[in-house]
């Protein structure tokens, strides 16, 4: 089908009409791609990318991996590599989002970064009294045990962020979420340490590549000390 440049307008006026949440997804990512082919309009080639790649893979796709995809060359690639990672950081950091958590599943899509790391990533989030994310940090980089995560640099961001609770999370590399004898340990120091601080541990959550865990669920005899307050 030639190109057709009305079709390529089309998702901005909507948007400008009617507001960014009432497009679709391909209409979003068309207005990135901004062109399309020759033989297909920018709105085709963004319905063909989302059937290949969903949203929630798209946003895992490297640069060198867009560019793989017909229709998308460097140029293309690059707009959407930093249109993704602002999204990805405003989830993480709580720009103006808020996110809140209702149970372990919810924090997925703010640490879903680390998942694939080939490093362990351990993470701080620190929610509201309302369990809204407030803040995000990253803590330690590397084995996890009780000399990279000391309680200091747990509770001093949720002390300045004014954080009712925490919920911690850290990644697998290996792929098996089972806690090891130093997951839990840490977490029990934690969690004693936020008893007495006032800013609750309310989970420990490990996350692989395929799958996770909470050993708030995990702990069915309660010797970890998670809150009650969950």
């Amino acid at each position: 089908m030639p190109f057709n440049q009305s079709e390529e307008i089309l998702p901005r006026e909507k948007l400008e009409e009617n507001g960014p949440e009432n497009l679709k997804d391909h209409e979003l990512l068309a207005i990135l791609l901004r062109t399309g082919l020759p033989s297909k309009n920018v709105l085709q080639v963004a319905r063909d990318i989302i059937k290949a790649h969903p949203p929630k893979r798209l946003l895992d796709l490297k640069l060198d991996s867009l560019q793989k995809i017909k229709g998308i060359g460097l140029a293309k690639a690059s707009t959407l590599i930093a249109a993704f990672e602002l999204s990805k950081r405003a989830l993480e950091k709580g720009l103006g989002v808020s996110h809140t958590i209702h149970s372990p599943k919810d924090i997925l899509p703010l640490i879903s970064a680390i998942r694939h790391s080939k490093k362990e990533h351990f993470v701080a989030i620190y929610l509201n009294s309302r369990k809204q994310v407030i803040h995000q940090e990253t803590i330690s980089i590397g084995s996890l045990d009780g000399s990279l995560v000391h309680p200091r640099e747990v509770f001093q961001p949720g002390i300045q962020s004014s954080a009712a609770s925490i919920i911690l999370a850290h990644n697998h590399p290996s792929g098996d979420v089972s806690p090891s004898r130093e997951d839990i340990v840490v977490t029990q120091r934690l969690c004693r340490a936020g008893h007495l601080l006032g800013i609750e541990i309310l989970d420990h959550v490990i996350i692989a590549k395929e799958n996770f865990l909470s050993l708030r669920e995990d702990d069915k005899s309660g010797q970890i000390g998670f809150t009650t307050d969950a």
